[in-house]
């Protein structure tokens, strides 16, 4: 029975709910009367004993019950009983004609009085083998309770912690007792603990089990680090199957968090890499290329990103003025004109010139420079990648300035950042960016020799041509020089116009097939021959065939030298 306060007499008497311990315990009760017989017999001692109370009442319990050995000493505590002294202690029984043979009781005797004022007794007996197995239930659940390594919670019907075992205290904090009454609330940030408490809820109505619930939060000493755990919930019954809470089992698996988070990011860091390789550099254009980089990374890599090319490095100079030595110092100092050519955002409000971290807002396409103490200066001077502060209005949380370099040679500067919400850079991620910028930065210099190359081959070829208008005695010359493509722009042909003796003129079209400086160059040496040998004032013909000869000398491979067509005029 228990008393509940709360109604208008104050105490409502209740019986014990199904599933209490007297479901496991079964505690039966007799008394002997004054006389040393039994006086009283209830049900459950009939059941323990296997006797009914007819059979029973009004006979000496020691006589009836114990071994013959034994019953010279029950009757000495029967008498002491009798006078007024309690026992306890186990019993052996036996109940001759009984459904019950042999057994073992723990009794508990107590003097009492009879209605007439004498001497009596009260037995209270328990059956010492679901004593045992009581104890035996106990210690295991102890022993596993006590002894996981799991944090393991048991939650009443109300979802208040009736129960902690050491390890969760440990981890959470003080004493295994005081997390009695709390509720998942106080571990957990309200989003984490609003899902771990609808789990619970719908564990305790349906019964049905929770396994690898993920619930991350931080602990008291952790330094703020974010711990994560793998919960499994399942409902707890009473005896009689009655539901009386919910057990939960905790598995920290921040370690095998990080681990996949590692795997995952290791992935990612090589798809971006394959991806690289495929969409970076297919254009000579410097711009196109910077572009292609910022098209790999954003959203990918990044939330925003930026490059910046030396203006030296645009404008064709001969020395760009990132070149560093083996030591690696700056020849610029971090200072010179850099040219912001591509910007990208996956960051709706990002403005078009918005800073990536701790740097000056600059607009796409404008001519700047870094303040020579500031990290983006230093990455440039060291060629090595540099952590940027957070970025203007806190719209960056993780920045890095990364330079881009290419045969000994910096080329500019990749800014990649991650706005407020996203992950931090961590070092895979610096490594990656360096692999990145590295990339584009190899590209762009190749860019930067094919256009030098090309430059110079296209001022050797447009000198090597006749200047204005060929110009002849009793001859209106006119010419045009057209390539068919930008890509065949620097190639091996030309024209010329040549006075001969005896007032004759000579025009001449070649071709050396191939493009580029070589193709130029032999185009030259071509053309100087056919002047020397028309010159001669040899016929056509044998020009034609001494300057065969020549060609076959020329040039290496993909350079052959073909002169096209040629003739002579006279007036």
């Amino acid at each position: 029975m228990s008393e509940i306060p709360g109604t208008a007499s104050g105490v409502v008497w209740q019986s014990s709910p199904p599933g209490s311990i007297y479901d496991y315990i079964k505690v039966a009760s007799f008394s002997i009367g004054p006389d040393g017989l039994v006086d009283q017999w209830s049900r459950r001692a009939a059941d323990l004993f296997g006797l009914t109370a007819e059979q029973v009442r009004g006979k000496d319990p020691v006589e009836a019950f114990l071994p013959a050995e034994l019953r010279l000493r029950g009757h000495r505590k029967v008498a002491e009983i009798l006078d007024g002294k309690e026992w306890t202690g186990l019993v052996p029984f036996r109940a001759p004609g009984g459904r019950r043979a042999h057994g073992l009781a723990e009794i508990y005797v107590m003097p009492s009085e009879a209605r007439d004022g004498r001497q009596a007794a009260l037995c209270i007996v328990v059956d010492v083998r679901a004593l045992r197995r009581i104890e035996s239930d106990l210690a295991s659940s102890q022993a596993i309770f006590g002894q996981s390594p799991f944090g393991f919670l048991l939650f009443g019907t109300d979802l208040t912690v009736q129960r902690a075992n050491r390890r969760f205290a440990a981890v959470f904090g003080g004493e295994a007792e005081q997390h009695r009454g709390r509720t998942v609330h106080d571990y957990l940030p309200r989003a984490e603990a609003e899902h771990l408490d609808a789990a619970l809820r719908r564990v305790l109505e349906s019964g049905e089990s929770v396994t690898d619930l993920q619930v991350s939060g931080t602990v008291p000493g952790g330094g703020g680090e974010r711990r994560h755990w793998s919960v499994n919930l399942y409902r707890v019954h009473g005896g009689s199957g009655r539901p009386i809470g919910v057990a939960g089992v905790g598995t920290d698996v921040t370690r095998r968090q990080i681990a996949a988070r590692e795997a995952a990011s290791a992935r990612r860091n090589l798809a971006l890499l394959n991806e690289a390789g495929a969409r970076i550099g297919n254009s000579l254009d410097l711009e196109t290329t910077a572009r292609e980089l910022l098209d790999v990374a954003v959203p990918g890599f990044c939330d925003l990103a930026s490059v910046d090319l030396y203006q030296a490095l645009l404008t064709g100079e001969e020395a760009p003025p990132g070149q560093f030595g083996p030591a690696h110092e700056s020849y610029g100092g971090g200072s010179a004109d850099l040219r912001r050519v591509a910007f990208a955002s996956a960051v709706s409000d990002a403005p078009l010139a918005a800073s990536t971290g701790g740097t000056p807002p600059v607009a796409l396409g404008e001519v700047h420079r870094y303040p020579f103490n500031s990290a983006c200066a230093t990455a440039l001077r060291t060629a090595a990648v540099r952590a940027l502060p957070e970025g203007e209005g806190g719209l960056v949380q993780s920045a890095l300035a990364v330079p881009m370099v290419a045969h000994d040679t910096v080329v500019g500067l990749v800014q990649f950042a991650r706005a407020k919400g996203s992950e931090p850079f961590g070092e895979r991620d610096r490594a990656l960016a360096v692999e990145l910028a590295a990339r584009a930065a190899v590209c762009i210099d190749n860019a930067r020799l094919y256009r030098r190359e090309h430059e110079r081959a296209l001022i050797l070829q447009r000198s090597l041509l006749p200047p204005g208008d060929p110009e002849a005695a009793g001859l209106d010359i006119a010419c045009r020089y057209l390539p068919g493509t930008t890509a065949t722009e620097v190639g091996g042909d030309w024209f010329d116009v040549i006075e001969l003796p005896g007032h004759r003129t000579a025009l001449v079209v070649g071709d050396v097939m191939g493009r580029g400086l070589r193709a130029a160059v032999a185009m030259g040496e071509l053309r100087t021959a056919v002047r020397t040998l028309a010159l001669l004032d040899l016929e056509p013909a044998e020009v034609l065939s001494a300057l065969d000869e020549i060609a076959r000398g020329l040039g290496g491979p993909g350079t052959r030298a073909q002169v096209r067509r040629s003739g002579a005029a006279g007036p």
